[in-house]
This record gives structure tokens, sequence and C-alpha cells, in this order.
């Protein structure tokens, strides 16, 4: 029986991007193909670099894996593109939702590894929070609707010592959404471009700097922020200079809260009933501190609509705490109120995603000394983890006795991990751009009893730049 249209269709793109994952290999390319290879069809978790040298899909040496590692060269723009021109799935109302998070690849005692900075964990020790020194990740992906641990990532960035953490953020949305425009993934008249954050970003900060691009910024607050609502209308008999900000909105505060324009209540299978108190036209005081130190002109006043969202329970049975989200458009509906929190929600998926990448496929299993093999190893790991996406629908639920049998009626009926479990019988009808390897000797290597004369250097860690937080700092004389 001849093979449907549709699977037809998914085998040609996954042989289409396979061949430009291939193309985007521009130095040690077979053994970084056979290496992607490796990944996707290891028995388990990926332990370390060696043991994916022992699978059949990679047919060379362990020394030739750690030499494409160290060696190897990718080409990022084009891989960039490859990745964000295959489909992906939209969220419920059609239009795309991005999430950007921070995802550290811990390097605690890496001496001799340059530009560690110290990363935010949480769940190390008994402590709530600790400072580890590692190497952060800024990655940017697509979410998708209703309940999965799928993702498609599309972008990552290495935080180095020198980068400001929010300005690599607007400068790598901007470029990803342009790389959507591009391949067509979103054209004039469509939905606004959905960015989720956390509460480590500044959503102000965000809707500014990417202001005129075809986007809407959503965004978790602290429970400790203190917001402004609109300047009172001025009246002709006042005098004075006219006021920028109305009154305080302090989220910790029950009586400074005005009137809600809407309240909205959704039943919810997981977590009961959700409520979604919204007030429109609401925006933070801008003050001349950190990264408005140095703007030029009087302050934005960056209006945007705030969501109070409150449920009956959560999963992990804890008491469920309420959620502040703040929307860039001022005057959102109650139907859009709602779709935003949902969407809000999906930013979890993201971290099924991380967990996935460190867990399953060994993204920070090898102890890398520099920086861009790390670069390269993550890369590798992306388009890893897209071929696991485009191959979703091609491949057979082969689940352990104790697993459940996968839903047929879904479209997610697969996990990422079930997926790679049949990645392998799948490969064979895929393209196979790597050549065979050529015999040849190893090197000589250092003779035996000689000391290694040549000792690496150590690092420090940390930022290597001070930035001016405060008017004060500003007028300090360096040095």
């Amino acid at each position: 029986m001849p093979d449907p249209v549709d699977r037809v269709e998914s085998l040609r793109r996954l042989g289409w991007f396979r061949e430009e994952f291939y193309a985007c290999l521009t130095r040690r390319s077979d053994a970084l193909f056979e290496l992607a290879d490796a990944l996707l069809c290891a028995d388990g978790p990926v332990e370390s670099l060696v043991g994916l040298s022992l699978t059949a899909e990679h047919r060379r040496g362990h020394g030739a894996l750690y030499d494409a590692i160290n060696h190897g060269r990718v080409d990022l723009g084009r891989l960039r593109r490859a990745v964000t021109t295959v489909p992906f799935p939209l969220a419920a109302d059609g239009r795309i939702v991005l999430a950007i998070d921070v995802s550290p690849w811990l390097r605690r005692e890496a001496h001799t590894s340059p530009e560690r900075l110290y990363c935010h964990v949480s769940g190390q020790t008994r402590a709530q929070d600790q400072r580890v020194p590692g190497w952060p990740y800024s990655i940017v992906a697509a979410l998708e609707t209703g309940r999965t641990s799928w993702t498609a990532i599309l972008d990552a960035v290495r935080l180095g010592p020198a980068d400001d953490e929010m300005a690599v953020a607007c400068a790598q949305l901007r470029e990803v959404i342009d790389r959507l425009i591009t391949a067509g993934h979103w054209r004039p008249g469509d939905p606004p471009i959905l960015i989720v954050t956390d509460s480590g970003y500044d959503t102000a900060r965000l809707a500014h700097d990417l202001a005129g691009l075809p986007l809407q910024i959503l965004g978790r607050l602290r429970t400790s922020r203190v917001m402004r609502l609109p300047a009172p209308q001025r009246t002709p008999t006042t005098v004075g200079r006219p006021r920028h900000h109305g009154p305080e909105l302090r989220l910790s505060d029950e009586g400074t809260w005005p009137q809600p324009a809407h309240h909205t209540r959704t039943e919810t299978r997981r977590y009961g009933m959700a409520q979604a108190v919204a007030f429109n036209r609401v925006h933070p005081r801008l003050t001349r501190r950190a990264a408005w130190i140095s703007h030029s002109g009087p302050l934005p006043i960056l209006e945007g609509t705030l969501i109070r969202l409150t449920v009956d329970r959560v999963p992990s049975g804890q008491n469920p705490k309420p959620i502040w989200l703040w929307c860039s458009t001022p005057d959102l509906s109650a139907a859009q109120v709602d779709l935003l929190w949902q969407a809000y929600l999906r930013r979890f998926d993201l971290e099924h995603t991380f967990r996935l990448l460190k867990q399953t496929l060994g993204w920070t299993r090898p102890r890398l000394r520099d920086p861009a093999a790390a670069d390269t190893w993550t890369w590798l790991i992306i388009a890893a983890h897209t071929q696991l996406r485009l191959a979703r629908s091609l491949t057979d639920d082969l689940r352990r006795p104790w697993e459940k049998p996968a839903d047929p009626t879904r479209a997610d009926r697969l996990s990422p991990a079930r997926v790679r479990r049949a990645f392998r019988n799948l490969r064979p009808q895929t393209s196979h751009p790597a050549q065979a390897p050529k015999p040849t000797r190893p090197g000589p290597g250092r003779p035996p009893g000689s000391p290694n004369r040549h000792r690496a250097p150590h690092h420090d860690v940390g930022k290597t730049i001070h930035r001016a937080r405060t008017q004060t700092d500003l007028q300090k004389p360096e040095g």
C-alpha cells in the first residue's frame, strides 16, 4: 500500500532539513552529522559523549567525536534560518506565541573554562536559590496549544560576561521575528505575535525596544511591584506642571486597586475555577536608573493591561497564589484577557523542553572547556530536537510494558522521548548525506611519562563590565 500524502510530505520535510543541516556544517561535517544521528538513535538517556561513539549510527571513533566538537564549525546563520523555515503549530487563536527564558549549563569546578557567569538555580540544596558558575543560554521557543510537552526551539544565544541580558533578549527576539516574517509564518493581517516572559524580564523595556514590530508582550510581575494608573484629567483652573502619573496601584494592597474593567470566570479541569481580573491602562513609573539611566528625552509612559489570575487548586497540592500579568496592549476585551492568561500557562511547556534537553539528550553532560565547543554542541542538540519534531507523526509507539498506550486521536500522541525511541526505525527512510569514514591511524600523542608543559590558564567567574545603575554611579570618574 502506498504511503498517504501527508506521510510523504512529512518525510520530504524531514529529508530536506537533514540535507540543509548537513550543509550548515562547514568543518568536520561528517562527524558532526553522525554525532547528531547518534543523539537521536541512542538507547536511553545520553550519559556521556564517548557513549555516543558506540552506537551503530556513529561510524567513527571517539577521537573523531571529540575532534568534531572542539574543532567543528557550524554556519549558525543558515542553521537558524533552516530551523525557522520548517512549519510549527500555532496557538488556539491562530497566532504565534513565543516564550523566552534562560537555562544554565552549570560548570561548577571548570576553573579553566572562560566566560562563566553566576547562574541562578533552585532546588540544588535546601536553600531556595543559589548562584552557581556556568554558561547561561537565552532560548526562544514557539509554544503550542493544549496540554503538551512539545515546543519548537528557534534560537539559542549564550550570555557572555560583557552582555546585557535585556539587550541580548531584545536583539534575539527582533532577529527571530524577522526570520519568521521572511519565512512566511507571519503576514500582514495576521494576529500580532505574542511574547511570553517570566518575572525576570523587564516587560516595559521589551515593549519599548521592540516597538514597531507586530507583537504583544505578556510578562509576569512580582507581587511587590507598584504600578501607576492614568493621570487625572487636567481642569482649566489647575496651575503648575501637568501630572504624568495617577494614583499608585500596589499589587499587594487590595485597597489601592481601582474598579476592574473585566472580571471573567473559567472552569478548568486542571486548576478548577480560574478567575481573571483586568485593569486597563496601567503603566510602571520609570526612573532614570538601570536600563533607563542613559535614556535621552522624557521617559516614556508605557500603558498596558494588568491581569490578576487566581485558581482554586494547583497540581502540586500547595496553596495557590495569585499570578499578576502585564500586557503591552492598553485596552483588552474579556475574551482577549482569557486567551492571554491561558497562553501564559503554556509557557511552562518550555520547562519540559529544558528537562528533555538536559536529562534525555544530554545537553549539559559533556565537560567541555571551550565555550565555542559548547555552542556547537548546543546547536547539535537543537537540530536533533527539530528532527524529533518533524518526525512526531512518522514514528510508531514503542512503549514500555508499564506505559499507557498513546491516544491516536491526539496530534501530540507521542512525547519527544517516545518519538526518539522509534527514530532509529525511521532513519533508513530519510537522507544520509554523511560520507563513510576513511581508514587512518591515530597520532603519536604525548610520549608516555612526559609531563604536560602547557598548563591551561584559570579564569575568573562573573561580569567583566560594571554598568552604572544610578545617577551617582554614572557621575563617578572612571578608574
